[in-house]
């Protein structure tokens, strides 16, 4: 049975902290709805109201695009945790989210909050609208063997000038919408 809260309580943060991977969900008033899931230690809980992820550059940039798409939407963003173990249980946040980029104001006092890693390219910071359990009972059993290392790998080995000219050409969405391009790069040669 499903449960509603206004803020994130302590088992809340039990249960999000043991998670491996979150998804994240987001949709402009037209085009395609974007899901992504996210691995690395790359979430923070930051408040009873507020979450933030750390964002690494990857094929795309839709969850940015969205989120700065439709003002009357105001970057809706779902993000959402299965226990792949027992309990059963998926607990997804309900928000508005923003791009942090590198050079925005709030940066410095968000990305405090992380360990930066190699290809990090912003932060959503998130604020609560609400939060839903449910039971999880369809979710399978699975154990997670290790975080893919590819992905860091890939921005750790690359020269960032190379990675920012070839991104700064993907400026818009797979429907159009613009996208900002990064302005810092964190790799190998930060």
């Amino acid at each position: 049975m499903a449960e509603f809260f206004d803020t994130i309580n302590d088992k809340h943060r039990e249960f999000i902290a043991q998670q491996p991977i979150f998804f994240v969900s987001t949709a402009a008033s037209d085009g395609r709805i974007n899901l992504s899931p996210k691995g690395y230690d790359v979430f923070r809980i930051l408040g009873q109201k507020r979450v933030a992820y750390l964002d690494l550059g990857g094929s795309g940039n839709e969850t940015q695009a969205h989120i700065n798409a439709d003002q009357a939407d105001k970057g809706r963003i779902t993000i959402m945790f299965c226990n792949f173990q027992s309990p059963a249980l998926i607990l997804r946040i309900y928000g508005k989210a923003v791009s942090v980029m590198p050079g925005d104001n709030e940066w410095d006092d968000l990305a405090a909050n992380f360990d930066i890693l190699p290809g990090t390219r912003q932060i959503f910071n998130i604020m609560i609208d609400s939060i839903q359990t449910s039971c999880g009972w369809g979710v399978p059993h699975m154990e997670l063997q290790r975080e893919r290392a590819t992905l860091i790998k890939a921005h750790d080995n690359s020269d960032g000038r190379e990675w920012l000219a070839k991104n700064e050409l993907r400026l818009s969405s797979i429907d159009g919408l613009p996208q900002k391009p990064p302005t810092r790069y964190f790799g190998s040669d930060s």
